[in-house]
């Protein structure tokens, strides 16, 4: 029997995340919130075929949990037209960050919005216990809240209690991307991962891959003199 880390006696919280609103939205936030974020909002109706929510019907299909302020999803969406994406987010200000890149302020309700991107604003659990099995090509987790002190483990995403859950929706050799610049965070993934047989876990590269766009959490740890580790694991 595989033995878990120790340090993940506690099962995953009922929730990972934090507050979903920072400061009070301005008039252009709530604008894109109201008129744009629908248009991109991906349908719950869709979950038993999620490829569905797009036009033309993608060739793969990803999803991002935690999108943050959008650059990573964004930039995805435009080199890989032929990728459907799907990104998850909760905080809304990280929402607007995203929309406020996509539609020009006044054309909020009426701007063309990326055919290959839709959104998820819940827990993005809800929506992959929801997926067909097998139904992912690629899953990218960018530098997550580390949720460094011992008693906030069962808050983090990468956990050996939501393996399976990631097992089930990847196609086999489907890949789980991974980037963390927290030595906490950095070192919970090897020891969780070390523990599970559902994909294969290569050592992580020290430098970006050249196709991994950048983020700002990526920038804001070099200027701290944090170094960030990159997992790209495959299903088996």
């Amino acid at each position: 029997m595989t033995q878990l880390p120790r340090s993940a006696a506690k099962p995953p919280a009922e929730r990972l995340y934090g507050r979903v609103r920072g400061h009070k939205l301005r008039p252009r936030q709530q604008a894109l919130l109201d008129l744009t974020l629908p248009r991109l909002a991906f349908p719950e109706a869709l979950a038993h075929d999620p490829a569905a929510a797009f036009s033309p019907r993608p060739a793969q299909l990803w999803l991002e949990i935690g999108f943050g302020s959008g650059e990573h999803a964004q930039s995805l969406a435009a080199a890989h037209p032929d990728a459907g994406l799907i990104a998850c987010e909760v905080f809304d200000n990280g929402i607007c960050s995203l929309l406020s890149r996509l539609v020009p302020e006044g054309a909020e309700a009426d701007a063309p919005i990326p055919a290959n991107l839709r959104l998820w604003t819940d827990d993005a659990r809800l929506l992959l216990r929801q997926l067909p099995e097998a139904s992912l090509d690629k899953l990218f987790l960018m530098f997550p809240d580390p949720w460094p002190k011992a008693r906030h483990t069962k808050r983090r995403f990468v956990h050996p209690d939501q393996i399976p859950l990631v097992a089930r929706v990847l196609k086999p050799g489907g890949e789980w991307r991974i980037a963390s610049d927290d030595p906490t965070y950095q070192a919970w993934v090897a020891e969780v991962m070390a523990a599970q047989h559902a994909f294969d876990v290569p050592e992580p590269a020290r430098e970006r891959p050249l196709d991994w766009p950048p983020t700002r959490y990526e920038a804001k740890a070099f200027r701290a003199g944090r170094s960030p580790l990159y997992w790209c694991m495959r299903r088996t």
